[in-house]
């Protein structure tokens, strides 16, 4: 008889253990042997496989998924299973599939294949297909629970970015129950803040607006009552798939009301809730950018010890080769069009920008954090995508097309472009925060390091998109100023990954050495990279040669305490929650972040004792104006205009260290005001905040810091005269006229709020930020009143950065009578700022 020789498998008696063995073993793979760099990390796994959390650190285009799946073929041969594989979104299931059958794996995306339940081969789903309030998995005293043994989580930064959606409800304004819970906190919410109440009850678009905990504990019951009825309707996914994560715990819950819809969730994710993954025997996180391993210990309850020491390879050489420059790092004065143009050409293989292609076309990607980005590029690029119709146009690329200039929307992790897929890389700004709770936090963290922290990992994740493998090469351009600092401060290039910051430094020496160039010279720059000039592949490459990881890099604190005392406070311990929180608070060094965590001890102690919860919340406003008011708010200090306008501005501009670090610092205010988006209305009234402390005037945001009813922002212009500033940059009606309400809320509620506050001879301006100078019927604005429109912050814009260029072209910014004569010449004084830059609506 004939003998079917490829249905024999060697290894199917005797079990394998060891990864490197197990990889020996399967015939046909794809790739004759493993990479040095996923040997180092898979020995390093084996020999720490008993403890329950571990994280696998390798870089973008180490081949960390075949290691997460060898880690999970070890632990099935080792009879830890079953195992499961999980990927942040549908669009990776496939990929991670592809590349188990090359590495002939056994793998399944069905979790009712009996191989998967026989922990013969590897379920690959998505993080949410695990972790969510109905999971198929098993749900705690709901749901039969389907024991696992090892858990891979993929891309573990992007899988923490979407556990934000499955641990937090959502009910939306649609909902029925939106208006009942309104009124149910209707006056605790207007006690917080007048205005943002108002436009929350108007549906019109607001800040996010945290409930008090003392409304949130003494209502429970009444919100438990009037959301359970919803609770159980599908249709509402937002509120179906993540309620019995927070519905046992409302009085710990944090609850934040935008016009959207209200968020409801707990301080940090009680993972008990799914058996399934809490109980894993092995949780692994593979991950290139994780820059804080904390976020796995308050998000995901993992092992303090066990991630604050991952595992790496020996080196951090093992990533493809990257230029990495800011043109406006460069040239902050570089129009943003010619960056475009030059990205068309080079699409086009029309390198010179002649007309005449003399090279070979190039995919150039882009990378934006929304729709108001992305039409920015319209006149250049050929395609934009959203992450639903990604799929298709991504597999095109990776099979060798050429699409031209491609635009992703915000989609900065989890496509991998290798090879000719993408040659230049864009990344055209950040991602902004999307649910409630997270905007306050971006609100109330902005100038932080924590913060800049977590954008600069973003900022990584989105440059790693292009290359895939040692081997691949691809030039990275990051195109904001805001981006641009990252690269260019010290401070914030520690927060990149050793192998990208080795990249960055590089390129640096470069860009210093064109710096105040043109586009030409950037293009013949970025030319040479494409080309492989051996000049720079030999300097990359010792660049990056001995490049390590770090270690033993410690979990903070603060990180550890609050999820010890979250665990402490479902337990029943809460003393012990507001000990253990209080002590890691103490460790925390910025007074923003500070004041932040205080408002979250200040929701434990309101459960034992709520006089030290007012106490503690009045602590932390003092820190940070954008945490919640105590119930007795602070006394409303006036604010007073610098003595010499002069003095105050070369103060705050000796912050700088070098003139482009001030330029770009500068330019990027004015690149925060976006007009006609929404979500952009917070930024911008910040930026102005800044605008006037950085021309000697006195600034601050009155709505934000005592959240009574005052104006958006309150500009101090001499001891006498005042400016009261609103700001409507985000309308984006299509008449965008001054209507009624916006007359209001100057006349009514802003000029009303300064003169309770400023009772005497003050001399007060109203100013409107509006993209129209026109008044709709029934609007009436208060006389004097006067608005800068987009065209008259652009003149602004053009005073102020000419105002900075002089300085930094005379090296003056400390100079106190070169600041002043300055700021006289560019129309930027106390008396000529707003005048120069506005209009009087007559």
């Amino acid at each position: 008889m004939a003998i079917r020789w490829d249905e024999i498998d060697p290894s199917k008696g005797a079990k394998l253990t060891r990864p490197r063995e197990i990889y020996a073993s399967l015939q046909g793979r794809k790739w004759p042997r493993l990479r040095p760099e996923q040997n180092e990390v898979l020995e390093k796994w084996y020999e720490r496989r008993h403890e329950s959390d571990l994280v696998l650190k390798q870089n973008t285009g180490g081949g960390k998924t075949l290691t997460g799946l060898l880690v999970a073929q070890s632990s099935l041969h080792e009879g830890i299973g079953p195992a499961v594989f999980l990927v942040p979104d549908q669009f990776l299931i496939k990929q991670v599939m592809r590349e188990a059958a090359e590495a002939q794996i056994p793998a399944t995306d069905d979790m009712k294949d009996e191989s998967f339940r026989s922990s013969q081969a590897v379920l690959v789903t998505t993080f949410h297909k695990l972790l969510n309030g109905q999971s198929a998995f098993g749900v705690r005293g709901v749901k039969k629970v389907i024991p696992l043994g090892v858990v891979i989580v993929d891309d573990a930064h992007a899988a923490l970015a979407a556990t934000t959606d499955l641990f937090s409800s959502f009910i939306p304004r649609s909902a029925g129950a939106f208006n009942s819970l309104l009124d149910l906190y209707a006056s605790d919410l207007r006690a917080q803040s007048p205005k943002t109440f108002a436009e929350i009850k108007a549906n019109e678009h607001s800040a996010p607006l945290r409930v008090p905990p003392k409304a949130v504990l003494d209502r429970a019951e009444e919100m438990m009552q009037i959301i359970q009825p919803f609770a159980k309707d599908s249709s509402i996914q937002s509120l179906y798939f993540s309620w019995p994560y927070v519905a046992d715990l409302l009085k710990l819950s944090i609850v934040t009301f935008t016009s959207r819809g209200i968020e409801i969730k707990t301080p940090c994710p009680d993972i008990s809730v799914t058996p399934a993954f809490r109980g894993a025997n092995r949780r692994v996180y593979l991950t290139a950018t994780l820059a804080d391993e904390g976020v796995l210990v308050t998000e995901l309850d993992a092992d303090p010890k066990a991630v604050s020491e991952p595992i790496t390879p020996n080196q951090a050489s093992d990533l493809g080769d990257r230029i990495i420059l800011a043109p406006l790092s460069i040239n902050p004065r570089l129009p943003v069009e010619a960056i475009y143009k030059m990205a068309r050409n080079f699409a086009d293989g029309d390198r010179d920008g002649d007309g005449v292609a003399e090279a070979q076309p190039v995919n150039v990607v882009v990378l934006v954090p929304g729709g108001y980005k992305a039409d920015l590029w319209q006149d250049v690029a050929d395609i934009t995508l959203y992450v639903n119709d990604m799929h298709h146009y991504v597999e095109r690329m990776k099979a060798g097309e050429h699409l031209g200039v491609v635009v992703l929307v915000n989609k900065y992790d989890g496509v991998d472009l290798p090879g000719d897929a993408c040659r230049l890389l864009i990344v055209d700004g950040v991602p902004t925060p999307l649910t409630p709770h997270d905007q306050r936090a971006a609100a109330a963290l902005t100038r932080s390091m924590h913060f800049r922290g977590l954008e600069v990992q973003k900022i990584e994740q989105g440059m790693g998109r292009g290359v895939r493998d040692v081997e691949d090469h691809c030039a990275v351009l990051v195109l904001t100023r805001e981006a641009a600092l990252t690269l260019r401060d010290p401070q914030l290039r520690q927060f990149y990954s050793p192998g990208t910051r080795a990249q960055i430094e590089l390129s640096l020496q470069l860009a210093d050495q064109i710096q105040g160039e043109g586009i030409t010279v950037m293009t013949a720059l970025l030319n040479m990279f494409l080309e492989r000039d051996p000049n720079w592949v030999n300097k990359s490459l010792a660049a990056t040669a001995d490049v390590t990881y770090e270690q033993g890099k410690e979990v903070t604190e603060v990180a550890v305490g609050r999820r010890k005392a979250f665990n402490f406070a479902i337990s029943g311990d809460v003393p012990g929650a507001v000990d253990a929180l209080r002590t890691a608070i103490d460790s925390v060094n910025g007074e923003q972040e500070k004041g932040w965590y205080l408002e979250e001890l200040a929701s434990y102690q309101q459960l034992v004792n709520p006089t030290d919860s007012q106490r503690t919340l009045s602590a932390a406003k003092k820190l940070n104006f954008s945490v919640l008011l105590p119930s007795i708010p602070p006394k409303y200090k006036q604010l007073s205009a610098p003595l010499i306008q002069g003095r105050a501005a070369t103060s705050h501009l000796a912050q700088y260290q070098d003139a482009r670090q001030m330029e770009l610092s500068v330019s990027a205010i004015f690149d925060n005001i976006v007009w006609g988006v929404e979500q952009a209305a917070d930024l911008a009234e910040e930026q102005f905040r800044l605008l006037g402390l950085h021309l000697g005037l006195g600034s601050t945001r009155p709505e934000r810091e005592i959240n009574d009813g005052g104006p958006d922002n309150l500009w101090a212009l001499t001891d006498r005269n005042y400016a009261v500033i609103e700001l409507k940059t985000g309308t984006s009606r299509s008449d965008p006229k001054i209507i009624k309400d916006d007359a209001k809320q100057l006349a009514h509620s802003s000029l009303t709020w300064f003169e309770d506050r400023y009772p005497g001879d003050y001399k007060v301006t109203p100013v409107l930020v509006h993209p129209s100078i026109d008044l709709a019927p029934q609007a009436h604005v208060p006389p004097g009143t006067r608005v800068i429109t987009e065209r008259h912050l652009a003149a602004l814009r053009q005073d102020v950065e000419a105002f900075v260029q002089e300085l930094c072209d005379t090296d003056t910014w400390r100079d106190e009578s070169s600041v002043t004569a300055a700021l006289s010449r560019h129309k930027l004084s106390s008396h000529q700022v707003i005048a120069s830059h506005s209009k009087l609506i007559r």
